[in-house]
């Protein structure tokens, strides 16, 4: 069944493509950063259409207006032009600076943080079915922002949603990166109860069948290699998965020089670019990959620099893509700046770890449905 979901926060769709993979239908989409518009509209057409070669298929951003600026009542008109549906869901990612590490910590209170309460207050008007939202694990590992977290969490809870969360990292569902991202899944309580079979206690947690991570759980404890002087050739490593490093990403199915977005990267000036060592990444910028070892978190803005393991450069638009586990279908506009596309990719969830929760999310709906 191809439930129906609304996007707020939308960015460049990442979360999107994974849901859409698993069978949802993605009716309404919600962006007001011109650049990440542009970047959505581009790519998701693209990709849309690299699946149906008789007709070009045009993705667009519904609404384009702040979320601050929106009603419960205008969106599902929008969405829905009539009648909601019995079964629709809602999933967003509201910006995270304000609880993660590298932010000022500004929390609730903060610029962005204040749109996580203004996402809530959303739910709770559009009542939808279900949710999912996805934020950085600093929002339940900081205390200050944990209770921040738990406060909205209990006006969720009041608004009749059974609610679970957890923290997910990427490269356990074979993403070459390092990325924990938290995520919060709500249901209204009868429709859990129903897909359970059973009562819910109101702060049960631990309840939602989250993805099996089965292949590669427990994977940054692996033996990876350290450090190699730039320019020479590493030993490949018997004992670690080739699919979790970024070597693939970067020479994998097709060079990604040779395809769209493979030769967008910043020109590089600096003599670092030939000194730091392949693997070096303990600096705060300018951080050397290892072509045998996962990525950092991929967020090349705030003066992070994340450079390619044996070309004297950064990564380009399309590697950083592949290192986010975008489809190579998924193309960004030659005319949207390098700034501007880099910090779209690095705001997205990664495509594969999307694909993994979307069906947990899925067939949980189909057992509650029943």
């Amino acid at each position: 069944m191809a439930f129906p979901i609304l996007s707020f926060f939308t960015g460049g769709g990442f979360l999107d493509i994974g849901f859409k993979q698993a069978g949802f239908s993605i009716c309404w989409t919600n962006e007001n950063c011109p650049a990440f518009i542009a970047g959505f509209e581009h790519g998701m057409s693209a990709w849309l259409s690299s699946s149906n070669k008789k007709w070009q298929l045009t993705a667009k951003i519904t609404n384009t207006s702040s979320i601050c600026e929106l009603s419960a009542k205008h969106v599902l008109n929008e969405a829905f032009a009539g009648p909601r549906p019995d079964i629709f869901g809602v999933i967003g990612g509201p910006p995270c600076p304000d609880f993660s590490n590298g932010g000022n910590h500004a929390g609730g209170n903060g610029t962005n943080g204040k749109l996580t309460t203004v996402f809530v207050d959303m739910l709770c008007n559009l009542k939808p079915s279900f949710f999912v939202i996805e934020n950085v694990p600093g929002l339940y590992r900081f205390r200050k922002h944990r209770n921040f977290l738990e406060s909205k969490l209990c006006q969720l809870q009041e608004n009749g949603y059974a609610l679970d969360f957890m923290i997910l990292n990427a490269l356990e569902f074979g993403v070459p990166q390092d990325r924990e991202r938290l995520f919060v899944v709500g249901f209204k309580r009868s429709l859990a109860q129903n897909a359970l079979g059973r009562r819910l206690a109101l702060d049960e947690r631990r309840w939602f069948p989250w993805p099996e991570i089965e292949c590669f759980k427990g994977a940054r404890s692996l033996p990876w290699p350290k450090v190699t002087p730039f320019g020479e050739e590493p030993r490949k490593p018997e004992e670690i998965p080739l699919e979790l490093t970024v070597f693939p990403a970067l020479i994998g199915e097709g060079d990604p020089e040779g395809i769209a977005n493979g030769c967008e990267y910043f020109k590089p000036y600096s003599s670092k670019f030939r000194e730091i060592r392949e693997g070096d990444v303990a600096r705060k910028s300018f951080k050397r990959l290892h072509r045998y070892r996962f990525s950092p978190t991929a967020w090349y803005g705030n003066q992070e620099v994340h450079l390619h393991p044996w070309k004297a450069r950064r990564l380009s638009v399309r590697e950083a893509l592949r290192i986010q586990s975008v489809p190579d279908e998924y193309i960004l506009p030659e005319e949207l700046s390098l700034s501007a596309k880099f910090k779209m990719i690095c705001n997205g969830v990664p495509c594969r770890m999307a694909s993994h929760l979307a069906p947990a999310v899925h067939g949980f709906l189909e057992r509650a449905a029943k």
